[in-house]
């Protein structure tokens, strides 16, 4: 959808752009599909911060999302486009033929009233229409997948991404996702077609400290404008660099650049090329 940009009355505004949410259909969100989102401002159970920069925010909901789609070969009828404040992407609201309501991650040009069904077999190549790798041609563009099959999907799932299914071989595929690396999948793991919705959801400008500050994160401080005593970047005199060979965490670890994926970690084998470096 499109992004919307207000005149400049104030400084915040004059650099600010909003989402223009003209496919939300619904505003309220079913309410046997919802549970209150319960924070923790960046602590543990021992009320330690282990997370900095965690905290405050506007009161959410947690959306109930089918990640699995186990209703398989029963048709169900888009009733809504919905808003989830806790992602990018919408959210479609499905009634199945059999009664029951679920939510997904709603994928590109789907629109109220469309129909989708999940299957194990080969169905209609239309996006929202959910079947195992096996069954998707090579060439198309999927998301939510599933990293281990009946798991339920759990990547490809933010606003406007999509993996390429480059390559079936027996039963594995090989699978590019969008950070560009290319991975194995089983055949047997489950993916819908399409891209996800809203892809003009990166070109938000928050603007100003109050809109981030919504989303529940607090302000982060450089380690140069700290003391030594706190960050190893701090301490001098006036503007100066870090003074260091390289930059460091606060805790004095090697920062920026530095690979932090355990070579020993038993999925390396499933990876053919690794993603793509920023």
């Amino acid at each position: 959808m499109p992004i919307k940009k207000y005149r400049p009355t104030s400084a915040g505004r004059r650099i600010s752009s909003v989402d223009a949410f003209a496919d939300i259909t619904k505003k309220e969100p079913e309410k046997a599909l919802v549970v209150i989102k319960r924070r923790t401002g960046g602590r543990n159970n021992q009320g330690k911060i282990t997370v900095r920069q965690r905290g405050g925010g506007a009161g959410r909901y947690i959306r109930i999302i089918d990640s699995r789609r186990n209703k398989f070969d029963v048709p169900a009828k888009v009733a809504a486009i919905e808003y989830d404040p806790n992602r990018g992407a919408r959210l479609a609201l499905l009634h199945y033929a059999d009664g029951e309501k679920s939510y997904i991650i709603a994928p590109q040009d789907m629109k109220v009233g469309n129909t989708v069904v999940s299957s194990k077999s080969r169905v209609e190549i239309k996006p929202g229409n959910r079947m195992p790798i096996a069954e998707i041609p090579v060439g198309l563009t999927v998301h939510d997948l599933e990293l281990y099959p009946d798991r339920g999907g759990s990547i490809v799932r933010g606003a406007g991404v999509g993996a390429q299914l480059m390559a079936v071989e027996g039963k594995r595929a090989q699978v590019k996702l969008p950070s560009g690396e290319i991975r194995y999948f089983s055949t047997d793991c489950m993916a819908t077609i399409g891209s996800v919705s809203n892809p003009d959801y990166r070109l938000i400008r928050w603007g100003k400290a109050g809109r981030v500050r919504h989303l529940g994160r607090r302000p982060e401080v450089r380690g140069k404008a700290m003391n030594p005593v706190d960050h190893p970047h701090g301490g001098g005199e006036g503007r100066n660099p870090i003074g260091l060979k390289r930059p460091k965490t606060k805790w004095g670890k090697p920062a920026l650049g530095v690979k932090t994926r355990n070579v020993k970690k038993a999925s390396s084998k499933f990876i053919i090329r690794r993603r793509n470096k920023k």
